[in-house]
Parts: structure tokens; sequence; C-alpha cells
């Protein structure tokens, strides 16, 4: 991530309210997309309700689209941007667990959050399960950081691994959403008859 105050007048307090603003927004537009639902999001695995896959595509395509302008017109230095590093192993183990944790709690980590400051208990638990697993994990960490820190790959992006020019990756990353949303309209209607 690019912090705001590196590319536009701004001093780091106010780049860092302009974040908590879109930080807080993102959550109210979840909230009303009803992603704050565990139903809701539960019904993303059996394929009766895609508001999930549909409202965060969205917004990977929105940023992405964003980013990819915003550096050809020269707003954005993309080598400003954070690419955060690879580790393969540990990211696939990491991402198996979240997939296990989001199919129990029917939640992720961001719309835990909405769940949780919209009152309802599910969210309250699955945060404070989070706010557990980081204090474990920080205690075992001494005993994981080799496996943590394996398979390294570096920063790498999308483009690099594939070999295949910026702008290529990003019509075909519009294109497969595109498809998803004409496929989850079609799951969904499907579904409702």
């Amino acid at each position: 991530m690019s912090p705001l105050h590196g590319v536009a007048p701004l001093s780091l307090p106010a780049s860092l309210a302009v974040a908590l603003t879109l930080g807080v927004a993102f959550g109210v537009f979840l909230e009303q997309a009803g992603l704050g639902s565990a139903r809701k999001l539960a019904g993303q695995f059996y394929l009766r309700d895609l508001t999930v896959f549909k409202v965060m595509f969205s917004a990977i395509i929105t940023a992405l689209l964003g980013l990819f302008w915003l550096s050809r017109i020269g707003v954005v230095d993309l080598d400003a941007v954070f690419v955060p590093p690879t580790f393969v192993l540990p990211q696939l183990v990491g991402g198996a667990v979240f997939g296990v944790g989001m199919v129990l709690a029917g939640l992720c980590p961001g719309t835990s959050c909405v769940a949780a400051s919209s009152g309802k208990s599910d969210g309250v638990a699955v945060v404070a399960g989070m706010a557990l697993g980081i204090v474990v994990f920080n205690e075992a960490f001494p005993y994981l950081e080799d496996f943590y820190r394996s398979t390294e790959m570096g920063s790498v992006t999308l483009p690099q691994i594939l070999g295949i020019e910026y702008g290529r990756v990003v019509a075909a990353v519009v294109a497969a959403g595109l498809l998803g949303f004409a496929a989850a309209e079609w799951l969904e209607g499907r579904q409702s008859r």
C-alpha cells in the first residue's frame, strides 16, 4: 500500500484520518450489503447467495482499475505501492486455516468486525477468537518462525509471475470478473427456481 502522504499533499495525521474514514465507510458499505450476516456468507458456500463474491470482486476490480489508470496518468507510482513478500507454503497453510475458520464461523475477519460493530454476538465471538489466535500465534512464533519464513519468493506480482504486461493482466482480471458476475447471477437464478 502506498501511504497517502507519499502521493498526496497530506500530512501523516491527515492521511491516517483519510484512511480511517475510508475504512469505516467500507465497513458501512459491507453492512449495507448484508455482509455482516453469517447466514448471507454461508449462502456463498451453497451457491445460493453470491453477494460476497460480487461485492468483494467489485472492490478488487475497482482498486485494480483505479491503480492502473492512476498510474497511467502519473498520479500513482506503482513502485511506491507496498507488495508484501510471498511465502508459498506458509501462505497456503494460512489460506487453508482462514478458509476453515470462515466456513466454521460464517464470517471472515472483515465481516466479523462489521457484525461485531453492529452488535451481533457471532461477530463478537469471531473477533474474540481472532484476538486469541493472534496471541497464541505470537506466543508460538519462536517455534514456527523457520516454517513462517520458508519458501520465500520475495515481493512478486501476477504480471511478474506470468511474464505478461500489467495492462493485459488487468484486462484478464476484469474479463474474469465480468464472467464471474454473469455466472453468479446464473447460479443464483437457478437456485431460486
